[in-house]
């Protein structure tokens, strides 16, 4: 509900090839299918049997020596590692590895299990010769290699990713997957309302939709884009406006009203009961008010603190505190004759709901097609 939710936007890219698996034991497994891989040198084997080994793929005798492992087949001096679908496919996994430093968060994004995500990793690793992950138990992170290879792969790949998404110009219906990072009261008052003709529409997008208060990294996070009311969108993004601007009420249930009574100046909310509402960066919201100019704090006392606003509608029609929110949300309540509206005059308007992205990369078909229905739809006004 806060108006002080999140930082920084994101955006990923849902073209990406999926991981073969074979059900083995109940767990899913990678199927290799590069005819080049070359196996994993045993510990056991002795220096001249590695050297020996080394010989036969054509690796320096010294450096075998040195690292003590055997390098891959080459075909020659100067063609090096000889690539398949296999490998384009795990650097792709590696990509989101590395982007997410969480095999779990990454397997989330890629829609594969963190295990299967795991023996792809390491089936690169062996094909490659070189480790490009730390692992422990609480963290991974790369290795110089691996920062390397990550920052020679990611651009390519972006460009790869954009050359699909512009296909989507000769289907007959678009199709992709958008991820969106929302608070509470976008998701409820902005998307409920138009998601169901949007789905009607492009029965071929999928929406990824992650509704989260707090503020977070969306880029890290895989994110298309973010919606955030107006005065928290980061500077250095595209930002479109998606409602017109929204005035911020306070209001209270009849019983509660009837039992304490009904405050006439933001003054008189130290004497009341107050849901407080935790803001995206752990803070307390100070609920603000604004009469001909005059602009007000306060740091309202309660003894209740939430950070969903759903929560708090119901504890304010079961009389638990005045609640302070934007008026499209307790709109219907008041309608009903649930609660009632309290320091009328005071009512705070504050920025509408923006959508923002980077400036930096393409916006996915989706995405341009969701925001384009929104402000056609007009849920919240324009």
């Amino acid at each position: 509900m806060s108006r002080v939710l999140s930082k920084k936007p994101g955006i990923t890219c849902n073209w990406l090839p999926r991981l073969e698996t074979t059900a083995e034991n109940g767990s899913a497994r990678p199927r290799i299918t590069s005819s080049s891989q070359s196996a994993p040198v045993s510990p056991s084997r002795s220096i001249g049997q590695r050297i020996d080994l080394a010989e036969r793929t054509g690796l320096d005798k010294t450096l075998a020596k040195r690292l003590g492992i055997a390098a891959p087949p080459r075909q020659d001096q100067n063609s090096g590692m000889q690539l398949d679908r296999s490998d384009l496919a795990d650097f792709t996994y590696f990509l989101a590895v590395a982007k997410h430093r969480s095999f779990r968060r990454a397997s989330l994004e890629l829609g594969i299990s963190a295990s299967a995500l795991s023996h792809a990793i390491r089936g690169l690793e062996s094909r490659i010769g070189v480790r490009l992950l730390n692992r422990t138990n609480r963290s991974v992170t790369l290795t110089a290699a691996g920062e390397d290879l990550q920052a020679a792969l990611t651009k390519p790949f972006e460009a790869i990713g954009e050359a699909v998404e512009n296909l989507n110009r000769f289907r007959n219906a678009p199709a992709g997957r958008i991820r969106l990072n929302v608070p509470s009261d976008a998701a409820n008052l902005l998307l409920g309302p138009v998601l169901p003709t949007f789905i009607d529409r492009y029965p071929d997008v999928q929406i990824d939709l992650a509704v989260n208060n707090h503020m977070i990294d969306v880029i890290e996070g895989g994110f298309d884009a973010g919606i955030r009311y107006g005065g928290t969108v980061p500077e250095d993004m595209v930002a479109q406006r998606l409602s017109a601007d929204i005035g911020w009420i306070v209001a209270g249930s009849l019983g509660y009203l009837e039992r304490y009574g009904t405050p006439t100046h933001p003054d008189d909310l130290q004497n009341h009961r107050c849901l407080r509402f935790l803001l995206g960066d752990d803070r307390v919201y100070h609920w603000e008010f604004d009469r001909n100019g005059e602009k007000i704090q306060v740091d309202v006392p309660g003894s209740v603190t939430l950070d969903d606003s759903r929560s708090m509608l119901t504890l304010l029609a079961g009389g638990a505190g005045l609640m302070y929110g934007p008026e499209p949300l307790l709109s219907p309540l008041m309608k009903a004759g649930t609660v009632r509206l309290v320091l009328q005059e005071w009512t705070s308007p504050g920025p509408g709901f923006h959508i923002y992205y980077s400036s930096h990369r393409q916006v996915p078909t989706g995405l341009r097609l969701l925001i384009d229905l929104i402000r056609e739809m007009q849920p919240l006004g324009l």
